[in-house]
């Protein structure tokens, strides 16, 4: 199909010709990259009922394969659609830029190389346009050239050369072992395969997941886009950050379904990433590193996804379900977020929360934009767009909870992975609402008559663009089973996964009092942690303050000791000591031997620690038979209450015995208890109580101040 190959490289031919055109004229320029986002986005939307593919054999050995069908039109079109409206909107935030023809030159190639992946039909061809992304959207992290910049710029560099070397690595070995890297080939031969993969899908997950942002490969995520400029940011975070996700599905779709280990495993590194991504944005005090940190939180929120599909199998359609609406939904927020971060940017030249308080007060294009992208990843119901995705992430857990439960294996991790879940979504409502309130609400002390002057901060075209972006999100929070369960359909076959026959209940009871209980959870964090710990008063004014430790910082810390002091050394002896020995049998077969055992040792140490303790700590336990009568807890006491009677009886009481079945009276009263607690916490009147004791404790905290 001819627009497969025009979809990849025709944004790579106009980079160069909007090159020259910017050489003459930056208006012909401008409007040349506009049109060729607005074609590049009409020509994927052509081919959203299509099947297609296109292949260029011999092309660097193995071809090149491109692919159409339904996740992966509907990527293509949304990252076509982020590209077109962040193009549209740079027109202004590059007005007084330097070097704009360089940026948008890397920019149309990167969309190229970005359509390259997600069209892509086998590993290698994922490869080839991965690191062709990987190194043009270098550019942008150094695009404004400034010390702070370029040294983000090279971590992020270093992380992609790393990631895409051990990907390699992986890759070879993948085609020894299985003798094709096409998606549906590795598919088929791993219902045949008897060998142990463990090794070549770890390496080729590294580059994957270091695109992510996964811990503990994360190091560029939060330092590359605050330097980066805000459309940029937008895409970064948006669309390349999930390439990464592109290939884990790969990975756990063909290579990893059902097996336990592996699913447990990467479901460590998820929670971690989700966890201390949204702990990381609580602390910070930079608006576009908060955005960033959000980025690695939901990350780890889609990767948990990925983890409960792979846990489940079969029946793991609800978690893919999960996967790719909340992959859709970030990808549509982050453009919002940070596009709205571009406008304060542009205005201000400044991100620190105690510069920019204030400036959207009287702002209500800026204003709706923020609010309608802040209440999506916020999960609030029921226009936040978010709360439908990350409510099917939820029920992929209590699924494989109940799945475990059934068949009497232990959940108690699981049901430690759903408390830090609905504690990570709380702590994403703390940190919006603390940048809601600090941009929109409060009101800075020295420039806020400023602030609220600036009428013409923003070009009627970025508006539209920055609303139209916005207004879609109220759209799939609000209507979600028509907007998102057909995402879900559409890309069931990709996870390889079937398709849901059922309704799926979005706005049912069970995924509202998840939802409740993550804004409770923020809320208590926000008041709680945030104002009295997060804030100081300085000369009477009270200040947002950065408390995260500065040397716990895993670049400075670890990777750069390490990679770049003490590892070369180590290396440089090891290499000097094996270059002194005479060749011998040794040095060609024991040395190479004892370097791939060990290789293979460290890249099984995650699985086998997770099968030691699943036979172990979290070996399949006995079902227990039931008591006779009541729970375990009325019987137990009952059976000890009429030892004592009988005991009485037969002394103290031989002439008037207690006749009473403690058991029973236990049981009964238990269960009265249980009804009435129920009646209480059910009433209306209980509702009014729990609020009047929060506005209390409010009140008493606002007058304390």
């Amino acid at each position: 199909m001819a627009i497969l190959p025009i979809l990849v490289f025709g944004p790579m031919v106009m980079a160069a010709v909007c090159y020259l055109i910017g050489r003459k004229s930056k208006t012909g320029r401008d409007v040349a990259v506009g049109l060729t986002g607005i074609a590049t986005f009409a020509l994927c939307v052509l081919t959203w009922n299509s099947e297609a593919s296109f292949a260029w054999d011999g092309f660097c050995g193995l071809g090149l394969h491109l692919k159409v069908d339904g996740f992966r039109s509907l990527y293509a079109c949304i990252a076509a659609f982020m590209w077109m409206m962040s193009g549209l909107f740079s027109h202004e935030y590059f007005g007084h830029y330097h070097n704009r023809n360089r940026y948008y030159f890397f920019n149309l190639m990167t969309l190229g190389a970005t359509l390259g992946v997600f069209l892509s039909d086998d590993l290698y061809t994922t490869f080839i346009f991965f690191e062709i992304m990987s190194l043009t959207s270098y550019t942008w992290v150094a695009q404004e050239e400034t010390p702070g910049a370029m040294r983000a710029a090279a971590t992020y560099l270093a992380v992609a050369v790393i990631g895409g070397l051990t990907t390699l690595m992986g890759l070879f070995l993948l085609w020894h072992e299985l003798g094709t890297l096409s998606f549906s080939g590795i598919r088929e031969a791993m219902a045949t395969y008897q060998g142990n993969i463990t090794l070549p899908v770890w390496l080729t997950l590294a580059g994957f997941a270091a695109k992510a942002g996964l811990f503990p490969l994360h190091i560029w995520l939060p330092k590359a886009h605050p330097v980066a400029p805000a459309p940029a940011s937008a895409l970064l975070s948006g669309i390349l950050t999930k390439s990464g996700i592109f290939g884990l599905i790969v990975i756990c779709a063909n290579l990893m379904p059902g097996n336990a280990a592996f699913g447990n495993a990467l479901l460590v590194l998820a929670v971690i990433t989700m966890f201390l991504g949204a702990l990381l944005a609580l602390f910070s005090v930079d608006l576009k590193r908060t955005l960033a940190c959000s980025s690695m939180s939901q990350i780890g929120f889609i990767t948990v996804g990925l983890s409960m599909m792979v846990l489940l199998g079969e029946e793991g359609s609800l978690a893919a379900y999960g996967t790719v609406t909340h992959m859709m939904n970030h990808s549509l927020i982050k453009l919002v977020l940070f596009m709205a971060a571009g406008v304060v940017y542009m205005n201000l030249h400044k991100l620190d929360l105690n510069e920019i308080r204030g400036f959207g007060r009287r702002k209500p294009v800026l204003h709706i934009a923020f609010l309608l992208g802040a209440l999506s990843i916020g999960c609030i119901p029921p226009i936040g767009s978010g709360y439908n995705s990350k409510s099917l992430l939820h029920e992929a857990i209590l699924e494989l909870v109940h799945h475990l439960e059934a068949h009497g294996a232990s959940a108690l991790p699981y049901r430690f992975v759903e408390i830090l879940f609905l504690i990570s979504g709380g702590l994403t409502v703390a940190y919006m609402t603390k940048l809601y309130i600090c941009i929109f609400w409060e009101k800075n002390a020295k420039r806020q008559e400023e602030y609220d002057g600036m009428r013409k901060y923003i070009s009627k075209p970025s508006a539209l663009v920055l609303l139209l972006s916005s207004l879609v999100l109220p759209f799939l929070g609000a209507l979600p089973e028509m907007l998102m369960t057909p995402v879900g359909v559409r890309s069931a076959a990709f996870f390889g996964q079937e398709v849901l026959h059922h309704e799926i209940p979005y706005f049912g009871s069970a995924n509202l009092i998840g939802a409740a209980q993550s804004i409770g959870i923020g809320l208590v964090i926000y008041f709680a942690i945030v104002r009295p710990l997060l804030m100081k008063k300085v000369d009477g004014i009270r200040v947002y303050v950065n408390r995260w430790p500065a040397w716990l910082d895993l670049e400075n810390a670890v990777y750069r000791p390490i990679l770049l002091d003490f590892l070369p050394k180590v290396l440089g002896a090891i290499t000097k000591f094996i270059a002194g020995i005479p060749e011998s049998f040794a040095v060609l077969k024991i040395i190479p031997g004892l370097i791939v055992g060990a290789v293979r040792f460290l890249c099984e140490l995650p699985e086998n620690i997770v099968l030691l303790l699943r036979n172990t700590a979290f070996r399949k336990r006995q079902k227990r038979r039931p008591v006779p009568v009541g729970n375990r807890f009325t019987y137990g006491c009952g059976k000890a209450l009429n030892g004592l009677a009988a005991a009485l009886n037969a002394t103290f009481l031989r002439s008037k015995p207690m006749r009473t079945d403690f058991e029973y009276v236990l049981d009964a009263s238990w269960r009265e208890l249980t009804q009435g607690t129920h009646r209480i916490t059910a009433s209306m009147s209980f509702g009014l109580l729990l609020m009047c004791i929060g506005l209390f404790i409010t009140c008493m905290y606002l007058l304390r101040q």
